[in-house]
């Protein structure tokens, strides 16, 4: 540690010094230095997207910096941060005899500041490099919707930047306690083009979490690509991803105009209006419903796929882990006992190991998650859903995944193009004291009927070889190939 950095160290308050990572902690570089001489009460990581929030992730970037060792405050547009973490973890493996660096190790958690695709990326690289002892995260909202900040009570809105507010920040994540969440993976299939290549193929804007799988992934089949990634919060297929899409377009072409949190917001409502789904039924075909698009089945708990009934409405699908959608909704609500033991819902905990399925028929209907008790349509929970796109009604869907929308093209011939969902594994989440969560565990057991009326054991399912691994630490640049 240089003489700079310990004058810093000496210079902190008491309070920052529960934070505090020395240098040679993290880098093997730097020399072991007795400073801090007892080990820091709650020692952290900080990941930021200096791109978010405008000018905000920037500005937050220089504020822990000046607040902590600025070697433990990083720039996720500088360095990846599985480069980071095994860089780290290496190093700490090579100190494991040192009795400061086992407390530090023991007590580390991680600070992700970003959007929900930002928050997402970190989880699926804790989740990936299969840390021993992978430290809890929390969340600062840095984006528009703030879904994942905000189902664990970190807030929605944009955090101010200055010394105070971090300050702030961090007394929470010294109180946080941890809450297990449910991991879902997605793999998705689809035929090699006959011309062309995938270039001409519009894939997700960002792979962190969803890219190709590699020709040895044993997932793969000949004359398939096959692709792979994971979420956290929801997937959603139809007109909310298109509003998405849209959305995200356009602050790629001008993002000098999306740096206002409440402005982004506005623009998005009236790109909703402006695509006609508050008229949906008058200004959309039919053919572009869910129902036409894709035929939808769940997994039962002994392995065997059912088919899904969707209704001919529903324009938009969404897939929810969390209850926390479109900035902090809740699109499944609370099933009443009477509709629990008639159809066998349950409420949406976030670790029961099922996702709750969601339809809505227009951008009206999305409007009744606002009045209390407003819920979407229920359709199903389940442990593992699939969608099978096939030629017919249109050329291309509209996806998103954790804030990350895509243009997905269907099939042209008779091929098919299918996108499986399946459960995988769990990552550790800090939480507050207005967390929206809940965990399985927190309560009373959770209870889910059979048709009979007999209780069912939860339902958690085995995953197959292929979905073993998300891949999002492998690479977060489109492949060369690609």
């Amino acid at each position: 540690m240089s003489q700079a950095s310990i004058e810093k160290y000496d210079a902190l308050s008491d309070f920052l010094k529960k934070f505090y990572i020395p240098s040679y902690v993290l880098s093997p570089e730097d020399e072991a230095v007795a400073v801090p001489s007892t080990p820091p009460e709650s020692p952290i990581l900080v990941f930021i997207n200096s791109k978010s929030g405008g000018q905000l992730g920037g500005e937050l970037i220089l504020t822990y910096r000046s607040l902590l060792n600025d070697k433990q405050v990083f720039d996720l547009n500088v360095e990846t941060p599985d480069k980071v973490l095994q860089r780290i973890y290496l190093n700490l493996e090579r100190l494991k005899h040192d009795a400061l660096t086992c407390k530090i190790k023991e007590k580390l958690k991680i600070i992700v500041a970003g959007g929900d695709g930002t928050a997402s990326w970190l989880l699926g690289v804790v989740c990936d490099l299969e840390l021993s002892n992978p430290p809890p995260i929390a969340t600062i909202p840095l984006g528009t919707g703030n879904n994942l900040p905000f189902a664990f009570g970190w807030g929605k809105k944009n955090p101010g930047t200055d010394k105070s507010s971090a300050e702030s920040f961090l007394a929470q994540v010294i109180k946080a306690k941890e809450m297990k969440i449910d991991n879902w993976h997605v793999l998705m299939r689809m035929k090699s083009p006959k011309k062309g290549s995938l270039d001409s193929i519009e894939l997700p804007p960002s792979l962190h979490a969803f890219r190709r799988a590699s020709p040895s992934d044993q997932a793969n089949m000949e004359g398939y690509h096959t692709f792979r990634g994971g979420f956290w919060n929801y997937f959603s297929l139809g007109m909310d991803a298109q509003t998405s899409y849209e959305f995200h377009s356009q602050r790629k072409l001008h993002p000098e105009n999306f740096k206002n949190q409440l402005v982004n917001q506005s623009r998005y409502l009236k790109l909703a209006c402006k695509q006609g789904w508050f008229c949906a039924s008058l200004l959309h075909p039919f053919s572009h419903n869910i129902a036409q698009l894709a035929q939808v089945k769940i997994c039962d708990k002994s392995g065997q796929w059912n088919d899904l009934h969707i209704p001919q409405s529903i324009r938009s699908v969404v897939c929810l882990n969390l209850p926390s959608f479109s900035g902090g909704l809740n699109p499944w609500g609370a099933p009443n006992p009477k509709k629990q033991y008639d159809r066998s819902l349950t409420l949406p905990f976030v670790d029961d190991g099922l996702i709750e399925i969601v339809g809505f028929r227009n951008a009206w209907h999305g409007l009744v998650l606002l009045a209390p008790k407003g819920h979407g349509t229920r359709l199903a929970q389940a442990n593992r859903i699939r969608f099978e796109f096939k030629k017919g009604a249109a050329k291309h869907a509209y996806m998103r995944m954790d804030g990350e929308p895509w243009k997905q093209p269907l099939p042209l011939d008779d091929e098919t193009v299918i996108l499986e969902i399946s459960h995988h594994g769990q990552v550790n989440m800090l939480t507050t004291e207005n967390c929206m969560s809940k965990s399985m565990y927190e309560s009373s057991p959770k209870v889910r009927f059979s048709d009979d009326g007999t209780e069912d054991e939860p339902l958690v399912a085995n995953c197959e070889e292929e979905f073993r691994k998300f891949g999002a630490a492998d690479t977060f640049k489109v492949p060369s190939d690609v």
